[in-house]
């Protein structure tokens, strides 16, 4: 298809495409929009910024035109999942621009915000539903919502709603739908636990893969810069002094990261927003609107919350902390070059980061320019190359200074208690203890003298009746 007039779409579908200027289709609208159009369930692979929206809202608005029928109350037609706020408001802002003709009743359930707006929104009945999973069922459980009419699924990042924990969520709302509907499924990568979840949920798939997850736009240039981690503040105040910046997207890996960043930036006198999961809804609503128009030109982001963030103009990206997961820094420098435009993708790589770095270039399959401001001492010290490099280094047991084993504990014990004394100790192990006592205080009240040397080998599991923020 040459031509979104190919495509037979109705004539309001195709007049609000015309007042959007869309002329030429993507691949994966190409590609996805006849299937969707027959009747079939897609699996689509593609990652953010191929125009996946449109792939899956055109079809289904034809659709819903061919069988327009009125709403139940509290109930929809057509139901849209998706991991972020950010996306939702994006994904509905879509469907009322190709509506636009149509009178289309839509709305938004997300968390952030007060739930009473959005229960008022349902009680009529909707034809179209945007969500993350966490309100959704918030909704349902408290009846404010009933799924069994829905005749259209889509989940939208289904790889992101994997990594954010919504796969258990997500099951739990596929088992309250009919049977009988059509299921859209994308996401930018396919393991196995969402090829197994895509199997579960759709029937007779057609399969559809652009843009692999592995490429990055040829319009994007590409540097590394390794620095000490002490030194990463003022390198980022560098660059975004230095360089011509449109627009800078600046990504950390933990939202305390993000808040610090932006501190020191202030301090350098550049001004910058953070957004991340732990901001309301309606701070993350004014900082985006206030990067889209310019007034803020730095926004740090965590990738969580980055998700969604699709704002022509971004003409840099820099990891102030590399990803673990190299699929994730292809999303992320894909936040620029969009549109035809040229874009710069800057990384600070530190310490065990470098392992990291490995892993992004064997995926990529590209060797990154390189620029060496380390100091001397941390140049001869980078790791070795990590099995699983993305997990990167794990942390050994206490050492004494020299980096031999801490020295044997006295036999001496004190008259009351079960340990030498903690002056006695040895300094690594002093600290060791104090960890362990802080740990099990209160535990057992007869095994207060014991100094315990204990090693974290085990990930923190989540917790499955908690939640991730949306």
């Amino acid at each position: 298809m040459t031509s979104f007039q190919d495509f037979g779409l109705a004539d309001p579908i195709a007049r609000a495409l015309h007042d959007e200027n869309y002329r030429t289709p993507t691949p994966i609208q190409a590609q996805t929009i006849p299937l969707a159009l027959a009747g079939r369930d897609v699996i689509g692979i593609a990652q953010t910024g191929t125009g996946k929206t449109a792939s899956f809202a055109l079809p289904i608005l034809h659709r819903l035109l061919e069988n327009r029928v009125k709403p139940q109350s509290k109930t929809c037609r057509v139901l849209v999942l998706s991991p972020t706020r950010e996306l939702s408001g994006q994904i509905l802002d879509s469907f009322n621009a190709y509506g636009r003709h149509l009178r289309l009743t839509a709305t938004l359930a997300i968390g952030g915000v007060p739930m009473g707006r959005q229960v008022r929104a349902l009680m009529p009945g909707v034809e179209v539903l945007v969500a993350t999973p966490g309100r959704l069922l918030d909704l349902v459980q408290g009846n404010a919502l009933k799924l069994q009419h829905v005749e259209f699924l889509v989940l939208d990042e289904a790889d992101r709603m994997l990594d954010m924990g919504f796969i258990n969520d997500i099951r739990k709302i596929v088992a309250k739908l009919p049977i009988r509907r059509q299921t859209l499924f994308f996401s930018a990568t396919m393991p196995k636990d969402i090829a197994d979840l895509a199997a579960q949920m759709l029937r007779d798939p057609a399969r559809v893969a652009v843009t692999p997850v592995s490429s990055t736009a040829e319009r994007i240039s590409q540097r590394i810069i390794q620095l000490d981690h002490a030194a990463k503040p003022a390198a980022l105040a560098e660059i975004l002094k230095q360089e011509t910046v449109g627009r800078a997207l600046v990504f950390t890996r933990t939202k305390h990261g993000a808040d610090k960043v932006v501190k020191g930036l202030a301090k350098a006198g550049i001004a910058a927003n953070a957004i991340h999961g732990n901001k309301s809804q309606n701070h993350r609503e004014r900082v985006l609107a206030a990067f889209r128009s310019g007034e803020v030109r730095t926004l740090v982001a965590t990738d969580i919350a980055a998700r969604g963030i699709d704002v022509d103009g971004v003409s840099h990206v820099v990891n102030f902390d590399l990803p673990n997961v190299p699929e994730t820094y292809v999303h992320r420098i894909g936040r620029t070059a969009r549109a035809g435009a040229e874009g710069v993708a800057i990384s600070l790589c530190a310490g065990e980061e470098i392992a990291y770095l490995r892993d992004i270039e064997k995926l990529i399959r590209v060797a990154l320019p390189k620029e060496d401001r380390r100091s001397p001492g941390q140049r001869d010290t980078s790791p070795a190359p990590q099995r699983g490099g993305r997990h990167g280094p794990q942390p050994h047991a206490a050492r004494g200074s020299d980096g031999n084993p801490a020295p044997k504990r006295s036999r001496r014990r004190r008259r009351y208690g079960n340990g030498p004394s903690p002056a006695s100790r040895p300094e690594p192990l002093r600290a060791a203890a104090g960890k362990s006592e802080g740990r099990n205080e209160g535990r057992n009240e007869g095994m207060q003298g014991v100094a315990f040397m204990q090693r974290d080998s085990r990930p923190l599991r989540r917790n499955p009746n908690q939640r991730p923020q949306q």
